[in-house]
């Protein structure tokens, strides 16, 4: 039977192979995006930003998922999903912020696309789930979020 020590040190052995052979998930980074992207004052903007000529197509493939009343618009928690073939990014649009672009996932073959944060939200609002695919298409699906000041209702 292992001690503690013995066992602390097979364990360390054994990370170190599987580290050594390039077995062990790397950390998450974030990507550079187009800082113009992020900078975006409008939709519209945003999407010449990132390069993107396709005009966004509503789609049952995008899901969005967000509260309809935010009782505290610095905190309001929001999920993009897709069952799109190929999606190699997921946006989060927030129609009425100063920056329109809220969050960006870049998403490989390997991961489902489903991603959740949490955005700051100035006012009531439009909210977009929007998924690119491989082929430059751009799927969305929007929402509206209402944000009430103390919450005390919409």
């Amino acid at each position: 039977m292992l001690n503690r020590r013995d066992m602390m040190q097979h364990s360390a052995v054994v990370a170190g192979l599987l580290a050594s052979a390039g077995l062990l998930p790397g950390l998450a980074q974030a990507q550079a995006l187009n800082r113009a992207a992020f900078d975006a004052k409008s939709m519209d903007e945003m999407f010449k930003a990132m390069g993107l000529a396709a005009k966004p197509v509503e789609s049952k493939e995008v899901t969005l998922t967000g509260p309809d009343i935010a009782e505290n618009g610095a905190v309001v928690p929001l999920g993009v999903a897709s069952a799109a073939a190929g999606v190699k990014r997921l946006l989060l649009l927030v129609e009425k912020n100063p920056n329109v672009l809220a969050a960006a996932f870049e998403v490989s073959d390997a991961v489902e696309p489903s991603m959740s944060t949490r955005v700051k939200m100035g006012q009531t609002s439009n909210v977009y789930a929007v998924a690119i695919t491989a082929d430059n298409k751009v799927l969305f699906a929007q929402k509206e979020v209402k944000v009430t000041l103390g919450g005390c209702g919409g």
